[in-house]
């Protein structure tokens, strides 16, 4: 059987107390026999990584990684496979991989916490942070909001200009071409998924902060949050001597790649690098277990939903069923009359990551992967179908005392 990891928050307490302003707090530890394991809990994460490495084995995927979290606990943390198909160097709970889209993600709870500090508004007006900005529609320039850049409805076609920011523009001279683009929509009215427009975020946080978009990530997000292996550009992962390396292929076909200088002028969408350690900090920040970070009404505004992706359901055509699909400020939500789960996807270099969570459950799931292959799509819906028939039994389970 696979060990439960426990956060032992009681036995900590006070130690966290006291060291809480000089550094991150411990947010788990490998439990011990003396600490009851909720046998129902366990025969779900058993049955979930069976599954998980029997997807694995079928598409012989090089190296992957997963990361589980339920309420306050790390209940599963491991590395699959091999960094390279031409070493034998395992993957484990700190080899990086670059997450592509999911870097969206730090980008909207970044902003979030910029708002929650006062040096921002999600309704300040673009043109005035930056003067290059400039849509076809001078009036629509003029009103389109913060929100909206982070929320893909700005009004700009689908993927305005992501062939550019792959041949390593930057992002203002980007911005300079958008006013010879035809709009598909009023600002917050059409959703349209965007990386170049979505990264502006980066040159507005660094004219707020004085930080560089990196450096506001560091200091803001990964320190305090306790991931140690988090990066934000090309060079600190060349540089990362326990990375995963980027496979190309398709299931047992795979051929090793490099790690490419694609996405990290635009790291906002799609730049940030992690270990599946890091992401399962984030997954805890995430379902609001630091509150001295992040306020929980602060995570309700990133997470709330702010304009329907409907005409997208077809990347989501097995999963949705009748759930309705929204973004938020740069997160998917999929609702149910019953459950949300919160969600993104990641693609970049041959790098594939997918993170999801259902804030009511307290459960959350990260994927990373050093291929992409026919895995994408199969293993979160896997993973809240097999939760869903345990979730009773795990919350009515009760130690003995």
């Amino acid at each position: 059987m696979y060990r439960i990891q426990k956060i032992v928050w009681a036995t900590f307490a006070l130690l966290l107390l006291l060291t809480a302003c000089e550094q991150p707090p411990l947010l788990f530890a490998r439990s011990t026999p003396k600490i009851p394991v909720n046998p129902h809990l366990e025969a779900f994460v058993d049955e979930y990584v069976d599954f998980f490495e029997s997807e694995l084995h079928r598409t012989q995927l090089p190296g992957a990684a997963l990361a589980i979290v339920l309420d306050s606990n790390i209940v599963f943390l491991k590395g699959f496979g091999v960094k390279s198909i031409h070493s034998r160097d395992s993957v484990d709970a700190h080899t990086v991989f670059r997450i592509g889209s999911l870097s969206k993600g730090f980008a909207g709870v970044l902003t979030g916490l910029l708002v929650q500090d006062s040096l921002l508004s999600l309704t300040d007006p673009v043109e005035p942070y930056l003067p290059y900005f400039q849509l076809r529609s001078p009036d629509q320039t003029r009103r389109v909001q913060v929100r909206h850049l982070l929320s893909h409805s700005t009004g700009l076609p689908y993927h305005t200009y992501t062939n550019l920011v792959e041949a390593g523009q930057d992002l203002p001279t980007i911005a300079g071409r958008f006013k010879e683009v035809k709009l598909v929509g009023k600002e917050g009215e059409v959703f349209s998924y965007q990386n170049a427009a979505f990264s502006l975020i980066e040159e507005i946080i660094r004219e707020k902060t004085g930080k560089s978009y990196a450096r506001a990530l560091e200091d803001f997000l990964f320190n305090p949050a306790g991931m140690n292996d988090a990066s934000a550009s090309y060079e600190e992962m060349v540089r990362e001597p326990n990375k995963a390396f980027p496979h190309d292929g398709q299931d047992s076909a795979w051929m090793r790649a490099e790690v490419s200088t694609k996405f990290y002028n635009a790291v906002a969408a799609g730049g940030v690098n992690a270990s599946i350690s890091d992401m399962s900090q984030w997954l805890l920040l995430l379902l609001g277990n630091r509150p001295d970070l992040i306020h929980p009404s602060t995570l309700d505004t990133v997470f709330a939903p702010r304009i329907k992706t409907n005409n997208e359901r077809r990347f989501f055509s097995d999963w949705l069923g009748d759930k309705e699909a929204f973004y938020g400020l740069g997160w998917r939500i999929l609702q149910t009359p019953t459950d949300t789960i919160i969600y993104h996807g990641g693609y970049v270099n041959n790098y594939k990551g997918e993170v999801a969570l259902n804030r009511k459950e307290k459960i959350g799931v990260c994927v990373l992967m050093n291929g992409a292959g026919s895995l994408a799509g199969t293993l979160i819906p896997g993973f809240f179908e097999r939760y869903e028939t345990y979730a009773d039994s795990i919350r009515a389970w009760k130690p003995k005392k």
